[in-house]
């Protein structure tokens, strides 16, 4: 397997004392040029980007490594953009899936894609599954180390949850396992960013038994169709439903000429899935949630399979080999994939009032039909019975659900981004009153910068932090003992980015490093 390189730096004279260095450690029988490309190659631009899942970091001004590849999918594009030098390496061939089906395992490369798994899992058996993510072509290195959450997180829990065994390259170039790394390590690359201990290679995953038929529908409800009557009661059940069930809403402007005055209206849109046929769900519903009024000809019983195709943005009538592509013919309808787009998260512990979503409805009114988006998703269930000391994931018991709020647009260039992020900030700032308080919690793989970052040391472009400084914004996404860990197998802070996790040495460390 070949690896290849990013490098980022202000002069060639640093990319050229690079490549030597490179070129002295490789086989004998690899050359410099299949496994590094820089910007006098033909291909780099196109390769570079087709990496880059956000739209906001493939403009010619975002700043771009004298070397690639790198990821695609962080919210801030930290996987393949940085004002600093910097190094990545791109494990895109480390994406082999082995499953074993009679102990309900699997070795997946952390350079596999989420599409990649699934589907490999549904050529193996019909009731095997894993609780990972629903956008297809997010990475397993990244999503899994962060915790990983999807549709059936009630039922089973996070990805992490589900990872009994990794392998890891430390800073001294040891390859470990669970058994080397020892259980500190392991506790804190599930849930607690890889990136800021070592290089993951690959994780050992537990496989979860499922129904051969699940059951999913989406139902829309406007706001003249009472939906800011349901989105409030729903808080107060999707939490309490039977773990079976993830009923969570997306939620933003549409166009409508039923709109009082026409132009624009608020559309809830209620999408779930159920591990089960549908006559075993519509009487549940029926009894909890009555007043959504879903029939039986709004559901339709799925495979597993399926039901990844249709929270992924697909039809379940396509092909599943569409998402095991990391740029597939066939586009997800999922926003996230289509516009450029800011995120932020907030974690809600008691129920928002009526008036406090009207204030929401009005704010999301100022953007564009469909340019504006609150993605609700339930806990309870398995959620709650995990300890919040588990992993470093303390978002468990008490957390009644996760609301994502996201800013879409379709122009390009800095006035048209300021613009839809400034009022991103708004809703974030409105939000305040309503979400999780000291500190107010976020979630690791949903990336924001605005709540801080590493300092840079003076001129020389590295960049420094002190645990200080850090807990502004870190408390936001970790527990104490992620430093202490950090500390002890990277003190001198080898591994790190705008938001890594610092070192109790790494101010004094970096100096020389």
């Amino acid at each position: 397997m070949i690896v290849s390189i990013i490098l980022s730096c202000n002069s060639c004279h640093a990319q050229n004392d690079f490549l030597q260095c490179l070129s002295l450690h490789l086989p004998n029988n690899t050359g410099i040029s299949s496994v590094v490309y820089t910007p006098n190659d033909a291909s780099y631009l196109s390769i570079l980007l087709s990496s880059v899942r956000s739209l906001r970091f493939r403009s010619a001004s975002t700043p771009r490594p004298q070397i690639i590849r790198s990821g695609g999918h962080d919210y801030e594009g930290l996987s393949y953009t940085s004002q600093v030098p910097f190094v990545v390496l791109d494990l895109f061939n480390f994406s082999e899936v082995a499953i074993d089906v009679d102990q309900k395992t699997a070795w997946v490369g952390a350079g596999a894609i989420i599409g990649q798994l699934y589907y490999r899992i549904s050529q193996t058996s019909k009731t095997l599954a894993f609780p990972a993510g629903a956008c297809p072509t997010v990475g397993v290195g990244g999503l899994f180390s962060g915790g990983g959450y999807g549709p059936m997180l009630r039922k089973f829990g996070l990805a992490a949850d589900n990872i009994i065994d990794a392998r890891i390259i430390d800073v001294n170039g040891r390859i470990l396992d669970r058994k080397s790394m020892g259980e500190d390590l392991f506790w804190a690359i599930r849930g607690g960013g890889g990136s800021s201990f070592g290089v993951i290679t690959a994780w050992k995953l537990k496989l979860v038994t499922v129904p051969e038929t699940l059951t999913i529908f989406s139902v829309g409800r406007t706001l003249e169709q009472n939906a800011t009557q349901l989105v409030h009661k729903w808080q107060y059940i999707a939490p309490n439903l039977d773990k079976d069930i993830l009923l969570s809403i997306s939620i933003g402007p549409v166009n409508s000429s039923g709109a009082a005055g026409g132009g624009k209206t608020i559309q809830a849109n209620f999408n779930s899935v159920y591990l089960g046929g549908v006559d075993k769900l519509l009487p549940l519903l029926e009894q909890s949630f009555p007043e959504l009024g879903v029939r039986r000809e709004d559901c339709t019983e799925v495979s597993w399979m399926q039901s990844a195709l249709f929270f992924g943005g697909y039809s379940i009538q396509v092909s599943p080999e569409v998402v095991t592509s990391r740029n597939p013919e066939i586009r997800s309808t999922l926003p996230i994939t289509r516009y450029y787009f800011k995120a932020k998260l907030d974690y809600v512990q008691e129920p928002i009032s009526i008036k406090g979503f009207e204030g929401m409805w009005k704010l999301l009114l100022e953007r564009e039909a469909n340019m504006g988006e609150l993605l609700v998703v339930p806990y309870g269930g398995k959620m709650k019975e995990i300890s919040e000391t588990a992993l470093p994931f303390p978002h468990r018991a008490g957390n009644l659900y996760k609301i994502q709020q996201l800013a879409y647009w379709e122009e390009s260039g800095a006035v048209a981004s300021e613009r839809s992020i400034s009022w991103s900030r708004k809703l974030h700032d409105y939000m305040t009153p309503y979400v999780s308080k000291s500190p107010r919690a976020s979630y690791m793989n949903y990336r924001d910068l605005d709540l801080g970052v590493n300092s840079y040391n003076g001129g020389d472009g590295k960049t420094s932090t002190s645990y200080a400084q850090a807990s502004v914004w870190g408390l936001k996404y970790f527990f104490k003992r992620l430093v202490q860990i950090k500390t002890k197998v990277d003190p001198t802070n080898f591994f790190r980015n705008e938001q890594s996790i610092p070192s109790l040495y790494s101010k004094s460390s970096s100096k020389n490093n």
